[in-house]
Formats: structure tokens, sequence, C-alpha cells
């Protein structure tokens, strides 16, 4: 393919450049050399050159042409008089993004993105320490570095991967919110395309999280509001990115161990619940370890209420029974209403019908518009209905009292309608016979009390 004067001059360029670079990386003691140059005139003559084209263009808002006038004395300086300023390379950067983004020969760009690496490269070398507080700058130009050779040159992400590890090795908690987003997608790719695995991918996750948790804490103490939720919107972007790869073996081999070196880290013991609930592995036995764990050394209604659940999934109606009652003392109404409704459900299970009755007539008190709690009532009637009688009369009258309850609770809240009719389907058939209410004195569609456990008004019915 054939060039135009202006890219034989830039490959010309490119080859110096590179000559240039390698030679600067080389020099042991950057205090030997003079801050100018050789030619200390020059060099200042086309810093405030190049400068001042550059202040015009960026008036223009970088929309003039007046870049190309930039490009001379920039690159002069970049060979010459490296030490010159730091300018140099800031504004060097700026230089070749525009360069890149206007170019559309294939070979060009790549060489242009070579040069825009090479500036990050020459500036890390030249000026290592930050120019105000005196700080190794390394880690943070080498995440600007790793940034841009993905924007621009995503088939490179292997190297992008590396820089930006280097970047993110060196600032720690200190590392840029969106390099770190940056990072991980890089990671990604790197798992997309076998170089690391799955697990890695969990630690690389598990590591820039924590930097991201400690910058929002740090944040929060603060006041910096903004910052906090830039923070939080780096993470909600992470987990987006991250949700495809979080197998639950993988996050439970890595939170395992974590736990063990660390068994009442409250923090940890946090992420662990939480990230274990966000990725649906709430079946393995750490979920619940941790989340008993936690409730121990920071007990809240919240908690008890997850851990009661657990329990229930596992069947453990006793241990389950505790945690609800703690739960129902949530200053959230709702949460304490599900607590109620939960702590109802779990005694009808252990048969103990009049606490169970007691609760779900608490959870209606919270919420009397929610048809819910009428159901879990009318489970309990229909259970517990051979504790109301000794014959073939006495104890089927309480499913009366539950189907009530189920026409009760969808005529208050039609969304409970389509339950409530299995449920009325279902213990219409044991009411009593035609027969058996004859035989024992009643007749049908009268009134009748139920006195048990319980004491409800309801009507005579007979099986259909």
């Amino acid at each position: 393919m054939k060039f135009n004067a202006y890219y034989n001059t830039l490959l010309k360029t490119i080859a110096m450049l590179i000559v240039l670079s390698t030679t600067a990386i080389a020099q042991e003691n950057l205090q030997d050399l003079p801050k100018y140059g050789e030619d200390s005139i020059k060099c200042v003559e086309n810093i405030s050159l190049y400068r001042e084209f550059f202040r015009q263009w960026k008036a223009a808002d970088y929309q003039s042409p007046v870049v190309n006038d930039i490009i001379g004395p920039w690159r002069w300086v970049f060979q010459n008089c490296p030490l010159g300023s730091e300018n140099t390379y800031v504004d060097g950067v700026k230089i070749m993004q525009h360069q890149i983004e206007n170019e559309e020969d294939i070979q060009a760009k790549a060489l242009l993105i070579d040069t825009l690496m090479m500036v990050y490269d020459q500036r890390i070398t030249y000026f290592p320490y930050h120019f105000r507080t005196g700080n190794p700058q390394k880690g943070a130009i080498l995440g600007r570095k790793g940034m841009d050779l993905m924007t621009y040159a995503p088939t490179r992400y292997e190297e992008s991967y590396q820089i930006m590890n280097e970047s993110i090795e060196l600032e720690g908690d200190n590392a840029d919110g969106t390099v770190l987003i940056y990072y991980f997608r890089s990671a990604v790719r790197m798992v997309q395309e076998s170089k690391i695995d799955t697990a890695a991918l969990v630690d690389i996750y598990d590591r820039i999280i924590d930097i991201l948790d400690h910058n929002i804490v740090g944040l929060t103490q603060a006041g910096d509001t903004r910052w906090v939720e830039h923070y939080r919107n780096y993470k909600a972007n992470i987990d987006v990115t991250f949700e495809p790869f979080a197998s639950c073996p993988d996050l439970i081999r890595v939170y395992s161990k974590k736990w063990n070196d660390n068994p009442d880290d409250i923090e940890l013991l946090t992420k662990i619940t939480n990230l274990l609930d966000r990725r649906g592995c709430q079946d393995d036995p750490l979920y619940l370890n941790a989340s008993v764990k936690l409730h121990k050394l920071q007990p809240s209604p919240e908690s008890a209420y997850n851990i009661g659940r657990l329990m229930l999934r596992e069947d453990k109606y006793g241990e389950a029974i505790k945690y609800f009652e703690e739960a129902t003392h949530s200053e959230d109404m709702t949460k304490a209403f599900n607590a109620y409704k939960l702590l109802a459900e779990t005694l009808r299970a252990l048969k103990n019908y009049p606490r169970a009755r007691q609760m779900a007539l608490k959870a209606i008190e919270l919420n009397p518009s929610d048809g819910s709690p009428y159901i879990t009532i009318g489970d309990i009637y229909a259970s517990g209905a051979k504790e109301c009688g000794d014959n073939e009369f006495t104890s089927r009258v309480s499913f009366w009292a539950a189907v009530d309850k189920y026409n009760q609770a969808k005529r208050i809240d039609p969304s409970q309608t389509e339950i409530a009719n299995k449920r009325i389907a279902t213990y219409s058939v044991y009411f009593p016979s035609l027969e058996t209410i004859f035989f024992y004195g009643y007749e049908e569609g009268k009134p009748y009390v139920i006195e048990c456990w319980f004491r409800e008004e309801t009507i005579v019915r007979a099986a259909k």
C-alpha cells in the first residue's frame, strides 16, 4: 500500500522513536541527563511553539486543523528533550488519540497505536513521580495505557490485561474505577479465549470488588456522595459483566478459603451471603453457615428472616421458628408481615395449630388487604380438622371453616383467586356427606358454630 508524504515521514519517525525510547529506558541515572537536552534553546522554543498550537486546538474543542501544526514541534521535543516537560506526554496522549480516531488506514493506525504506547512508556521512564505529591505514578499511567490499548486495539486484549494487572498491583486500593472496569473486561476476554479459567476470573472479581468496597466505605465516611455513586456504578457495571461467569462451585471454592482464614470478618461474611444470594448459590452449606455466623456477630431481623427461610428449605422447622420470631421485630412492616406469615406456616407444619393461627392473625393486623394469611388460616383449619371431633361429622366440620377462609382471601385480595379456588376444590370433597349431616340432626344451609381449639361461625354444607 502506498502512503502519502505524511505517512512516509510518520513511518520514519516511528522507527526513530523506537530507537530513542529504547536508549532512554536504558539510562541508569536520569539526573545525569540535561533537562532540555543537548540544545536547550531549541528545546524551549519547540515546547513553546507546540504548546501554543495545542492551546489553540484545545480552545477549538480539538476540532481545528491546527493539530497538524502541533505534530512537528511536539515530535522534536519528544525525541530531543524528553525531560523538558511532563506536558509532552500528557498532550502527546491527546494528540495520538486524535490521530488514531481519525485514521482509516489499518497499518497506519497500528503504527499510531504503537506510538501512543511509547508516549505512556516514556512518561513512566522520565517522570516516574507525580509532580505535586511526589508519589510514584507508574501504576496510574499504566492503567490509562491499558485502557487505551483495549479501546484502540481490542485484539491485543492479552497485552492490555497484563498492563492493567500490573497497574492494579501497584495502585492497590487507589486503582481508578474505570481502570478496574476495563481490566475486568480484558479478563473476561481472556476467559473467552481460554487464556485463563473461570476460577481465575472469580479471584479477579473478588480482588476488584474488594477495592471498590474499600473506596465506597472511605468515600461514605468522607461524605463524598457524588463519588460514592460513581463507585457504586463501577461495581454494578462489573457485576453485570461477571453474571455469565459466576459459577457456584468457583464462588464456593474462593469464599470458603477466605472464610476459613477470617471466620469472624463481618464484612467478608456480608459479602459471601450477598454474593451467593445474588448468584443463586444458596443450596451450598456455605451460604447457610455464613448466614448463621453473620447473624451471631451482627444480629438483625432481616438476617433472621433469611436464615429462617434457609432452615425451611432444609425442613428444619424447629430451628426456623426462633429466627422467624426474631424477624417479626423488623421495623419494616412488610418484612414483619412476611415473617409472621412464614412463622404461621412453620408452626402449622409442626402441628402447633393454635399458635400458627395466632401468628397468621398477627400478619392480618399488619396488612388487612393481603389475602395470603387467610389462605394460611384455611390451611391450618384443614390440617387440624381431625382434632376438632371424634366422629364422621365433627371431624369434618373444620373444612367448612377452611373453605370460608379461602373465599375470604379471594374476596379481599383478587390476586389470591387462583390458589383459593384450587384449595376450595380440594377440601370441599371432605365436607360431611348429606346422609351424615341428617344422621347427626343437622340441616344443610343452617348456621353452625365450630367449638374447637378455635371458634368459627359457619354454614352446614354437604360434600360435592
